[in-house]
């Protein structure tokens, strides 16, 4: 990735512009997270429950990944040509069209239009993972990893109250008279409407002189993806999203399918994955100064390491698990979370801001492409070996990635976050 000169405080919006878009992110981040991960977990069990088989069970959420990874780069194209601001709004409304289609699906019963309208909903997931770069591009180069983690936390309401709207949600619809799973899609198709309304009419960011000023050459993405990876930082960046983003899913996807085959209910399973989506997401802002203070290399092998020690336990516990699954659930969430907010910075300045702009998308895209294949492999992993052979599976993956990491800084690559 090219090199681009520091930004300077002259270059950038003043601080009270920057806070105010900055809370324009998060709360879109909110509001949408909540929405996609209540569909998640609603869908990972409708699905089996239509189709009768637990190999469908992670196939709306791959299915909603694999939209992540198609809107990413969408989104980031269209964000290099007409603003951030434009990319988060489209893709958070067209989440709110998978949604409502989501809602058909279980009115109609059509496992087909289920995974269709989580698909979609990948749209929202894609736009609040890139409003993480758009935050960073209002800040120096030296504070860019305590933003990102600014932003990454703002989904953390999300960890709380959508694995456990679905509960509510669902007697709700069927008090109404609407069918089992059907609350919880509805709810989640408003919370990406109000999500969509903050991000098309909150505060957006000011142009500045580095953006004004930002007319080199518009680089063919083959290009832009060869210099990435012919920089140390460029590949430790990616190395990073992706095999943590895959650790991470190979574990999560299954879990709440695994908690109702053993007979837990919709109340202990969103326990769990809000356990889970706070280690995600609670302690964001600390990964962002860990990366500022200590380095993105440092961080990253913090990361693997507790992926790998989330994975062992949550193997050892899968013969009695329950409520106590929240524990290597919530250290898979920070492990992760400590991987993709050091390779997040690292890919947050170089070059200038459209070529920028349209290689972390296309970065983005690989790393959920490669969570979609990741939830395939679970269920069928789960299906044929166990929930166990699974935790131990991305355990062995994460010591690999550990020690590839390792070498890489034991050669005197870079370690730091600039």
């Amino acid at each position: 990735m090219d090199a681009a000169p520091p930004r300077t405080p002259a270059e950038l919006p003043g601080e009270s512009s920057r806070r105010a878009v900055l809370a324009t992110y998060v709360a879109a981040a909110a509001l949408t997270s909540t929405a996609y991960i209540a569909v998640f977990q609603n869908a990972s069990v409708a699905a089996p429950a239509m189709t009768g088989t637990a190999t469908t069970a992670g196939l709306p959420s791959s299915a909603g990944v694999a939209g992540t990874a198609a809107a990413a780069a969408l989104l980031a194209s269209l964000m290099a040509t007409r603003g951030r601001r434009a990319g988060i709004a489209l893709g958070i409304g067209v989440a709110l069209v998978g949604g409502l289609i989501t809602v058909a699906a279980i009115l109609v019963s059509s496992f087909l239009l289920l995974v269709a309208g989580a698909l979609l909903t990948g749209f929202g997931n894609a736009a609040i993972a890139l409003s993480r770069y758009a935050a960073a591009d209002l800040y120096p180069d030296a504070r860019r990893g305590g933003v990102v983690g600014v932003v990454v936390w703002g989904s953390t309401i999300g960890a709380v109250l959508g694995p456990n709207l679905v509960a509510p949600a669902n007697a709700l619809g069927m008090d109404a008279d609407l069918p089992r799973f059907a609350g919880a899609f509805l709810a989640s198709a408003a919370l990406f409407l109000l999500g969509a309304a903050v991000a098309l009419f909150g505060p957006s960011a000011p142009a500045t002189r580095t953006q004004d000023a930002d007319t080199g050459p518009r680089l063919p993405m083959r290009r832009l993806l060869a210099d990435l990876l012919a920089t140390p930082i460029g590949r430790t960046a990616v190395i990073a999203l992706v095999s943590g983003q895959a650790v991470m899913v190979l574990v999560m996807t299954m879990t709440p399918y695994e908690l109702d085959h053993r007979g837990h209910g919709e109340v202990v399973i969103g326990l769990v994955i809000s356990a889970h989506v706070l280690g995600m997401f609670a302690l964001a802002p600390i990964s962002g100064r860990l990366v500022d203070r200590l380095g993105a290399v440092r961080v990253m092998l913090a990361g693997f390491a507790t992926l790998t020690f989330a994975g062992l336990l949550a193997a050892a516990m899968s013969g009695s698990i329950g409520t106590s699954l929240a524990i290597p659930l919530f250290l898979l969430g920070f492990g992760w979370n400590l991987s993709f907010v050091a390779g997040s910075a690292l890919l947050a300045s170089g070059g200038h801001y459209a070529n920028r702009a349209r290689l972390q998308g296309v970065v983005d895209a690989f790393v959920w492409g490669t969570s979609a294949l990741a939830g395939v492999v679970a269920g069928l992993v789960v299906a044929w070996l166990g929930f166990a052979v699974l935790a131990l599976m991305g355990a062995a993956v994460a010591v690999v990635m550990a020690a590839t990491l390792a070498l890489r800084a034991g050669r005197h690559e870079p370690v730091t976050a600039g």
